[in-house]
């Protein structure tokens, strides 16, 4: 699995396709995929909307790293990093933060690759 993380709008997802030879054709939309789709995309991309789309229906998420890992141990994930910023003062907004958070960092321990992209620059964090 490799994580990519970066703030909103800084070209992660052009990073990913490019250094991962991905095309369209080959990733999940978090923002409108079926919730099964990242178990068989090659590439997920807006992740984070996948979390909060999750949360706003109830949905439990207590397992969801260690299952994307175990079904889909390749998958290029590409995900905004939320932790920045002003915390938000809406209960909701803030367990969205705070779950995504925990998830990416489940993600990244187990992942062989993580990569931050900054202005279309993408820089290898971990590298197993």
């Amino acid at each position: 699995m490799i994580l990519i993380t970066g703030g909103a709008f800084q070209g992660k997802k052009a990073y990913a396709m490019e250094t991962f030879s991905l095309d369209e054709s080959m990733m999940a939309d978090g923002e409108s995929c079926s919730w099964e789709d990242i178990y068989k995309a090659r590439g997920i991309f807006h992740f984070h909307s996948y979390i909060r789309r999750a949360l706003e229906e109830g949905r439990e998420l207590k397992t969801l790293a260690k299952d994307l890992i175990q079904r889909n141990p390749e998958a290029v994930i590409v995900v905004n990093e939320l932790g920045s910023g002003v915390v938000p003062i809406d209960a909701f907004d803030r367990n969205y933060r705070e779950t995504t958070g925990r998830i990416c960092c489940e993600l990244a321990k187990k992942a062989r690759e993580v990569h931050r992209v900054v202005c279309g620059i993408g820089m290898v964090i971990k590298h197993d």
